[in-house]
Parts: C-alpha cells; structure tokens; sequence
C-alpha cells in the first residue's frame, strides 16, 4: 500500500529554515512548533531534500559536470598566471617594461613587447582551442536525456543539466543514472533492480539494488505525484559504498536509508525495465564526482622537460646579469680613463653627473641589448610544434579503432615529450585491459578435453561432445552430467522469448554464469525457467541417435537449496531432487577447494589438474564442477541444521559457512570449465615489449583480487615461475607486519617477484606509517596488483609513486569515470574511448581506442617528441647566444658603449624570419630511427626514458659551444673587418657593415649547425635550412634600398648591400669562417660515431642497409666490439649464449576462477532465485519491446552472448 507523505507534517514539522539549517546553516532558525511526538530535526551536519517540490529551501549544486579549465571568468587570470609561471615570460615582460625608459634601450621600445604579446596571444589560441574540445566533450555528458517527473503531465525528457535535487526521474533499461539516486520502486518483483559499476569499481557482475517495502510499491505517475515528503541523508562525500539516511513519512515513524537504495551516478541500470529515484546529489556533489581530484582539474600539467627548461632560465639570467654587470663596469672604468683624456668625449660629463648614475643607466641599458640571450620566439615555437606533433598522432592511422572508428586523440600539447620519458604506468582493469566478454572457450569432462583455446568465435562448440551423446559413446555418460550440472547450478533467471519460447533470454548476476548457461544451452542442455522450487531444463534425447527432427525432453528438478558464492568459500552449491527422486548436490568452484572436498579414487583426477593448469596456461578462468548424491536422512537432519545457522543471529555468516562444509563433502569430479575473461587485442605483446622499455605497469583495479590476478596472467603481466606476495590484512599491525615479511623474502629471492594487494590492505599500506616501507616494496617488484581499490586509491598509490619519485614520468590509463582521479593525478593522463563512457576521455590528456595503441604512443611518438623537443630549445638557445653574445664581445671594442651591433629590426627579423623554419623543421620531422624500429627494439626508449638528450651536462655543453661559436665568428670578422678597408680603391667600411656581414655569417653557422643536428634529411629540411639563408640574401638588397621610399626607418641600412656584396673579403669570409666555426662540431661527431658506438647508432646503421634482423646485420656487417656486449644484444633482441644446464621448474601455475558475483548485496542470490517464478506470468512486463543484444548479461542461446 501507497503511503501518504504530507509536506506539511514533514521531519516532525521542521521549516523551510530548519531545512536550511541543517544543511549547514548555523544562523537559520525552526519557525515551525513541534508536537510532543515529533522527532527532533535534523543535525545541522546533515542534507534534508523536500522530495518532488522545486526550488529546495537550500541551493544545491547543479548537475552540471565540467572538467574543464576554464571559464569566461577565470581565464585570463589562471592563464596569465601559467604563462608568468614561465621565468621566460615573466622575463620579457620586464625587459619589454624597461624598454619603456626614454634612452634606455638601444633597440626601440617595442622590439620585445611585440614578439610578447604574439606568443601570448599563439598561447591563448591554443589553450582555448583545446578547452573547446573538453567543453564540447563535457556537453555529450551533460546533454544526455532522462525521464524526470517536473508537472503534473507526467515524465518528460530532460537534460541531466536540468535534473535537480529532489526531483523524481525515471531511469530506463542501459541507462545509466544521471545523479546519485535514492531508488524508489522498479519493474522488478519487490523492487529489485541490477545495476553494472563496472564505471564506479571495474566489476562486470551485476549488483542487486532494493528498494523499501513502503516505496516498492509506487508503479503509476499518479502515486508519485501524490508523493511528498523529505529525505535526511549525510552531507556529499567520496564513500561509494556507504550511504546513511531516512525517509521521512507523515504520521509514521522514519524510515532509515542505507545503501542498499543508493544508485550512483557512474553506474547503469540493467535486466531492469525502469526504476524509480529520487535525486539526493549532484554534479560535482555525486559520489562519483567527489572521488575526482578537483585540484587535479584546475592544476594545469607541465611536462618535466619544460620545468627543467624553465628551471634553466634562472641560470641563464644569472649568466645575463653577470655578463651586463662586467659591461657596466667596463662603461664606467672605459669612461674613467678616456674622459679626461679624449676632449670629443666632454659632452657626455654635461649628461651624467655621478659614475654611480652612469654604473646603473649603463646596467639597465645591457639588459636590454643582451636580454635575446633567453631565446624570446622559443615558446611561440614550443607551442606550435608541439600542437603540429599531436596532429601526427590524431593522424596515425596505425593507432585507429577501426572496431569503434575511434583516432587516437591528443587533447592536450603541453605533455608530449613527457610520453618519451614514461617510467609507471598505472592501468585499469576492466574495459582497459579486458574486453567486458565472458568466452566459454573449453571444458574437461570425465579427462578429455573438449573445445579449441585458440578459436576467436565467441560461441562454444565442438562436435565431438556432441557426436559423443548422440552417439551413446562410454563419455556419454560423464557428459551428460556435467552438461546437466553446469545448466542446473547457478542462479541465472530467464525472460520469455515470444519468437523461440524454447530459447529464453538469461539474466545473470555474474558473466561467468551467463557464459556458462548459454554454453550448455547451444550443447542443447537449455534452462528453461526458473520457479519459485523449480528447475527446468530442455535436454535432447541421447536416444535420439538417428537424422531427421530431434526430439528432446523436458526436466523438472525441484530446487531444494542454493549455497551461495562467497570470496572465502570459493564455490557454490546447488541441492535438486531429480525426477527419479534422488537429492543431488551439484558443485563448483576453485580447484583449490573442490579438490579438498572430493571422495577418495578419482578416477579423473590427475588429467583434470593437469588440463587445469593447460588451461591456466592459455590465460582462461577455471571451474571445477563435482557432483555427489546425498541421502535423504542426511538431507533432512542437514536442513534443520541450516535452518538454525540462517536464523541464527550470532555469528550467523560463520555458521552458515559451516553448514554449508559438512554437506558439501565426498565430491565426484566430473569436469572442469575454462572461461575467456577476453583481452583486449594486443595486450599481452604491448605489455611485453613495455616492459622489455624497462616502464613498470601496475594494474589498479576494484575488481575482486582472484579475478585480477587472472587477468595478470592472462596479459604476461604475472609470469609462470614469479614469487607472489598477497597483502590482503585488515589491520595496520598485520600490514606492518607482512611489509616487513615481504621485504626480507624479496631480498633473498632468485625469481621476479609480484605484489598483490587487496583494497583494505591498501588503505593502511598508504597511511603515514607505512607509505615508506610499501612504496620500497611495491617498486623493487616487477609487477604490481591493486585490487579492491576506490577511485581515490588509485589516485592516492599514482600520488605516492609520483611524490616519492618525482623525477619518474607516471601515465595512467582508464576507461571509466572510477579511474578519473588517478588520470587526473598522474604526470600524463590516457583515456580508452568507446568503452564505458566518456568520463575518462574528458578527464585525459591523450585518448586511444585500444591499450596496445599505447606502445606506439609512447615507444614512437613519445619518443620522437621528446627528441624532437630537446634538440629544439637547444637548437633556440644556441642560434640566440651565438647572435646576441657577439653584443658583448662588440662592447668590449667599442668601450662598452651600449651601441648595438646590428641594424636593430633586423635583430627583430632573426628569430622570425631568417632562423625561424630550422627549429620547425628539427621540432616536426628529424628522427633518429622509424617507427618500425622503434616498435620492433624497445630498448631505444630508454635514451628518451632516461633523458640523455636533454639535461644539465647537455644544456651546458651546448651554452658553451655558442659561447665558442660566438667568439669564433666575431674574432673571424673582426680581424677581416679590423683595418676597414675592403675595396681595391680603398673605400673604408661603416659600422653597420660590420654588423650585417657578422649577422649573415651568423645566419650561414647557425643553419648549417641545424643541418648537422639534424638525424633525418627530407626535403623540408632542406627547404627549412637553405630557404633560411637564401632568405637573408633576398632581404638583404631590398631593405638596403627601401628607405626613405616606402618606410619611415631602415635609414642606417642604406647601400649595406651594394658595398657588402661588392667586397670580396666578404665572399671569402662566407666560406671560410662557417667551415672554421664547425670544424670542432664535425670532428666531434665522427670521433663520437666511430668510437662509441650507441644502440641507437646500430640501429640507424641497420636502416641504411635495409636489414631489419640483428643476425643478419650481424652477418654481413663486422661488428664492432661493442656490438659484441651480449648484454646488448639481449636488449635489442638477440638471444644471448646459454648454458647446457636445465633452469629448475618454477612454482605451479596459478589458476585464476571464473565467478564474480555481488557479495553481501541488496539481495541475496537465494533470495532473487525465490523472487522469480516463471516469468512468462508476470503481468504487465512488456519488457521484450525494449530488451537489447548488447546487453551484457542478456545473453540469447542462439546468439554470440556479447556481439
């Protein structure tokens, strides 16, 4: 019956502002009186929700998600403060403000303040133009549409933006829940409904949700509308399992909440036809969303190579301010000397009164004229090549999902050399590994085994199981009963098919079972229905041995009890009364435990363990299944022992565990299962050759700790013959304890070791005490497993790795909105679009359709990134000091004056125009070996890894040889251009002349050091080098001649051309300063290339001569001596000599088994089997109109169960 809720007699006559107050208002007051049998109102820590009444006396959050950014209003100022993070910006910001000082700057007032502005507008550009893409990203989630209960018309669509607390909305079957939910009533018998949360914890079984028995009942839009009252619940919070609440009726005593009636955001409605909800939290204030790190959102990431850039920047003002201080210095000791000496100089004693003045206006004037030495065009220039690279990924068509359409998708560019540079990777489980599908692939019944490991169908079969029952063969038998079992104990319900009434649709709590029945269904061992104490099941005749139509009979087992499926028992059970009478109990489980409950003479036994471990082998999930019959007496006196242990209201879990192993005991082994947890394509060879790049992968995971370390062997990330350690204490002494235990072992052991770690361990291993002794553990072990983890867990271990490590690149990967935290938390974030939704894509920095796309994400592009990167802000620092030193070497022959050099716009051209493409072309398209090689010898990561190309020793030595080309050129010129004269007729030259021939031999140095850097000549190399010197030479005789014509300056310029081109000292310092100048860098190279061979240097050399086989490159190429390193060779793939003794055997093979069921659910497994009768009889269903093949666990007997 329909109770009322009255608003006005709501939470015992508390008002509007007592609501207020208790969601946290302390100044709001009750006006309403209450009566001497009221409840007294909420505590002020609580939430209390008027429930389907608009607006709410308390202004909630929206449900309005974003993780972007920006908004209208932040923008400029979190903007300005990333790019005034940069010491760069924050430095030409100054210099272009000192510029402002009448007679300071010897080059203008806007030659720096122009180039500013254009990179922070190129920045702006780019950093709006990749927050559109989270904005229009967050849009597909916010815009989705729900039925929501708003007037008295009845649902209507909405969006989820528009859902509010409070309100009532309709969630339909495979959709998932806009907001955090309380559920009100469902489609299902008692208000039961299956939910997937496989987005919230990674776990692909169904989880039973029940609604109360005093709301169950709400099925119409007019008992809803009738409805009213409040709901008292706790403030938002990040527990995902917990829940506190009450429901608050009129005239009746409060209801309490628990979890049982929460439905999460994040999670999705399914084998349900609707539910009904009442909206408690949302956006941001969800459960889902409270385990996002909203910090994480607003930090914007930085790659490591740029922080060390700009850790550079300081060093290189230091250098600045030393260089301008010996300037100053000279000016005022030159001034002393030469004033009183040189009268043409007296004026200038009229204009400074004191040297001290003269010390600090000189000062400020070399800061000026030297401050190009931090290269200002370098971050315009970062900011486009890094946006063109990830073009080059969103473009490669070796990383698109052609299964789901999907490109790989760069949405950020600030981190692309950090995928170089990738030391943890930290991976989901469910739908980032694995594939969400459950394969029946092969069984063992009576020792043989039946079905093919390899076969890629998703369906099960093999027809010599079934010519053998056909056939009345002696495995007949033995078939017959495990086929007979595996169709009889589960807890799977049907649904009618009106098109084959004989082929019903399963709903499953667990895949594996799904996987299971409908294997037994397409061997025509078909479950039927269920009722209430009834099985039945369509079995064809085994009398039936001749052509022409089957015939099959029909069983009817009655169901005595079910015993359920628990992580301690590792099993479950099922008790049947066959048609003869007989009471059987049909078995399965872990081998583990079966085998320790079986009768003495198996004869079966020893080929099942050893088609087990096969089986293992192959990566599936395995089930024993074991039958015994049971005696009636025993049965009896059995059940009334049950009974008391169900009912027992101390320790009732332990003595029903108890029950439950005295009968299930002398087992009959009669078969086993193997079950295909499918793998992603490409997982196990990705994870290989990652590791072979020496990059750890831990797996984080709120799956059940049995069915990841399945899957951790499944995809090579656990290996045969690995030590595994199992944390899985629940107290903070026996985690110490065992950390302690675990770190000796690992000490003294000879094999790779693994780390298991169950979610209640992890949350003392990361508490203050331990995060030391854990961290040490978990990063000497080769792989690491976290199962059980909340969202915040896998942030907090990320976190842990990243803080204690902090030079150690971390990239998380996911699919699902439980793995938004730590994407969010790690250096690089990777999300798998396409799988469970788009919370993950929104929160990452790179989406991939596949996992194996992230070996050439990382090994390829990563890699070419980074050395792209590196050469280029090394590239930009050289060309600016071998340009802008030459200032200083010039004031120390000019008296240190402040003069400038060069003509002060082609100064302004240099890094625009004249060196603009060789960085371009070094940042876009140079590489040192193809993408093949990379793919195919992993070992070539470990430069970028490692970060050999870009570090201190490399900047500095770099720093030092623009110093020495600097110096070289200026010297050069200066001795050909010291007397002046440089025509026959004896015609002196002007300073300006000076200046431009130094500039253009600058120009010819610096683009030839880029075509010496450069490890892959194309033609935009060569377009990017020539073009930029041919570009000075076509400049050069067109603004020597544009003033007065056509522009009001350049007038120093005029006639440079004519007079320098005229002047063959010039064509001869052309030639002969370039090639003196890197004459050091070219011996340098070959000395380095020919004496200390690099892995990369072989593998360049391969390429040359076209061989991709060390062997044969070894062959036909005498190699060198280190080529002989056997170390070396093991890397890149050789196989290094062995000896003739046998490597002892390692520990058995770990088998991994096939159940994930909810446990302690809303409902139990039993319960739900006693729900369900025949379904064909429940009224007003209708559900077939709407029921879809995609479904997970909807699995149709004559269809693949996930296609």
């Amino acid at each position: 019956m329909v109770f009322p809720l009255s608003y006005s007699n709501v939470a015992g006559g508390t008002s509007a502002a007592g609501l207020i107050a208790a969601e946290g208002s302390s100044s709001a007051s009750s006006n309403g009186s209450n009566s001497p049998t009221t409840e007294p109102p909420a505590p002020a820590s609580n939430r209390v929700i008027i429930i389907n009444k608009q607006p709410q006396p308390l202004k909630f959050c929206s449900n309005s998600v974003s993780t972007t950014k920006y908004n209208a209003l932040t923008f400029l100022p979190l903007f300005l403060f990333e790019s005034f993070r940069r010491y760069s910006n924050a430095f030409f910001l100054f210099i272009a403000c000192l510029q402002q000082i009448p007679d300071a700057s010897p080059t203008g007032h806007y030659t720096t303040l122009a180039p500013l502005s254009f990179i922070l507008f190129v920045s702006a550009c780019k950093e709006i133009f990749e927050d559109t893409k989270r904005r229009m990203a967050d849009g597909d989630v916010n815009n989705r549409k729900v039925l929501a209960l708003k007037s008295n018309f009845g649902f209507e669509e909405y969006r989820w933006t528009k859902i509010q607390v409070g309100d009532i909305v309709q969630v339909r079957n495979n959709e998932e829940f806009p907001s955090d939910l309380v559920l009100l009533a469902s489609s299902e018998p008692q208000g039961i409904c299956y939910i997937e949360t496989s987005n919230l914890d990674g776990e692909t079984n169904l989880k039973t949700r029940l609604a109360l028995p005093e709301t169950a009942q709400l099925r119409s839009v007019d008992d809803l509308l009738i409805l009213d009252g409040t709901i008292e619940c706790e403030t938002p919070n990040r527990h995902l399992y917990d829940f506190t609440g009450n429901i608050r009726p009129s005239g009746r005593q409060t209801i309490p909440l628990c979890p049982d009636q929460l439905l999460l955001r994040g999670s999705r409605l399914k084998n349900t036809d609707w539910v009904y909800g009442v909206v408690v939290f949302t956006g941001h204030d969800s459960k889902l969303m409270r385990n996002s790190k909203q910090g994480a959102i607003l930090r914007l990431k930085r790659s490591q190579l740029d922080e060390f850039a700009n850790r550079q920047v300081i060093m290189m003002f230091a250098l600045l301010v030393l260089i301008c201080l010996v300037s100053a210095i000279g000016n005022v000791v030159w001034q002393g000397w030469h004033l009183p000496l040189d009268w043409y100089l007296f004026p200038m004693v009229n204009r400074v009164v004191e040297n001290k003045q003269n010390f600090g206006f000189s000062f400020l004037t070399f800061v000026i004229l030297y401050n190009n030495l931090i290269p200002i065009s370098l971050q315009v220039t970062l900011e486009m090549v890094r946006f063109i690279q990830t073009l080059f990924i969103s473009w490669d068509l070796e990383m698109y999902d052609s299964t789901s359409g999907t490109p790989a998708v760069a949405r950020t560019s600030n981190l692309n050399e950090d995928l170089g540079q990738v030391k943890y990777i930290f991976s989901d489980k469910t739908g980032t590994l694995t594939e969400n599908k459950m394969i029946f692939r092969q069984c063992s019944a009576g020792g043989v085994v039946y079905g093919d490991h390899s076969s890629t169908q998703e369906t099960f079969i093999d027809t010599t199981m079934t010519q053998n029952l056909r056939m009345n063969t002696p495995q007949a038998g033995i078939i017959h009963e495990f086929l007979l079992a595996v169709s009889l104990c589960h807890t799977v319900v049907t649904e009618p098919n009106p098109d084959q009434p004989n082929k019903p649709i399963y709903l499953a709590a667990s895949p594996d079972e799904a996987a299971l029945v409908k294997a037994a269904a397409s061997l025509d061992y078909t479950f039927l229905k269920r009722e209430p104490n009834h099985i039945s099941v369509r079995v064809r005749s085994r009398a039936d041995n001749r052509g022409g139509e089957p015939k099959y009979d029909v069983l009817n087992y009655e169901l005595l009890e079910v015993l359920e499926f628990t992580s301690e028992r590792k099993r479950m059970s099922v008790l049947v009364r066959t048609p003869e009478g007989r009471i059987l109990l049909m078995c399965k489980g872990a081998d583990s435990v079966i085998c320790d409950r079986l009768a003495p003479h198996q004869p079966y036994l020893d080929r099942t363990i050893a088609q087990l471990d096969e089986f293992a082998g192959h990566g599936f999930r395995t089930l024993c299944i074991a039958t015994t019959e049971i005696a009636p007496e025993f049965y009896t006196e059995w059940k009334k022992q049950f009974v008391i242990a169900a009912t027992s209201m101390d320790r009732r879990k332990e003595k029903i565990a108890e029950a439950c192993n005295v009968i299930e005991r002398n087992l009959q082994l009669i078969g086993a299962t193997a079950i295909e947890d499918r793998l992603q394509e490409g997982v196990p060879e990705c994870i290989a050759q990652l590791r072979k790049a020496d990059i750890k992968v831990w797996v984080l995971t709120g799956d059940k700790m049995e069915t990841a370390v399945n899957i951790g062997h499944s995809c090579n990330l656990l290996t045969k013959g690995m030590t595994l350690f199992t944390l899985n204490e629940t107290s903070l002494d026996r985690v110490r304890e065992m950390l302690y235990k675990f770190r000796g072992e690992l000490h003294d052991a000879s094999a790779p070791c693994g780390l298991i770690v169950d979610g209640r361990a992890l949350h003392y291993a990361l508490s203050v005490d331990l995060r030391k002794d854990f961290f040490d553990l978990a990063t000497q072990c080769k792989a690491v497993i976290c199962c059980r983890a909340s969202p915040i867990q896998k942030a907090d271990v990320v976190s842990l790795v990243r803080v204690t490590n902090p030079r150690d690149i971390t990239l998380a990967i996911g699919d699902g909105a439980n793995d938004v935290a730590m994407i969010q938390t790690a250096h690089i974030g990777v999300g798998i679009s396409g799988k469970e939704g788009l919370q993950a894509v929104c929160a990452s920095d790179y989406a991939i359709g596949q996992f194996r796309f992230l070996q050439r994400l990382l090994l390829v592009h990563g890699a070419w990134s980074y050395e792209r990167i590196s050469k280029l802000i090394l590239y930009c620092y050289h060309k600016n000091i071998c340009l802008y030193v030459m200032q200083f070497y010039f004031a120390i022959t000019s008296g240190f004056s402040g003069v400038t050099m060069f003509e002060r716009w082609t100064i302004g051209l240099y890094n625009i125009c004249f060196t603009a493409a060789p960085p371009f072309i070094i940042g876009i398209f140079d590489r040192s070996c193809s993408a093949d090689s990379r793919m195919r010898y992993p070992i070539l990561y470990g430069v970028s890894q490692r970060g050999e190309l870009f570090n201190y020793a490399v900047f500095w030595r770099w720093i030092f040889s623009s110093l020495i080309h600097a110096a070289v050129i200026f010297s050069l010129t200066y001795g050909i251009f010291f007397q002046g004269v440089l025509w026959s007729d004896g015609q002196m030259s002007g300073g300006f002349l000076f200046g431009a021939a130094a500039f253009t031999y600058v120009i010819v140095v610096v683009c030839l050091k880029a075509g010496l850097e450069t490890s892959s000549w194309s033609v935009f190399t060569h377009v990017g080098i020539w073009g930029s010197i041919v570009s000075w030479f076509v400049f050069l005789p067109i603004y020597s001649k544009i003033w007065p014509h056509f522009l009001g300056f350049g007038e120093d310029f005029v006639g440079i051309a004519d007079a320098m081109f005229s002047s063959w000292l010039f064509w001869f310092g052309l030639i002969f300063i370039p090639i003196t100048t890197l004459l050091f860098d070219v011996l340098y190279k070959a000395v380095n290339n020919t004496g200390y061979t690099s892995v990369v240097d072989t593998v360049r050399r391969m390429e040359s001569l076209g061989i991709t086989d060390l062997d044969v490159f070894l062959d036909v190429v005498k190699p060198r001596p280190l080529l002989e390193n056997v170390t070396l060779l093991g890397m890149m793939g050789r196989h290094a000599p062995t000896s003739a003794t046998a490597t002892p055997a390692g520990p058995p093979q770990q088998r991994g088994y096939a159940f994930s069921q909810d446990e302690g659910g809303a409902v139990s497994q039993a319960r739900v089997v006693s729900l369900y009768g025949a379904t064909d009889s429940v009224p007003n269903r209708e559900r077939m109109q709407r029921l879809s093949v995609n479904s997970l666990q909807r699995v149709h007997p004559q269809q693949p169960p996930y296609h």
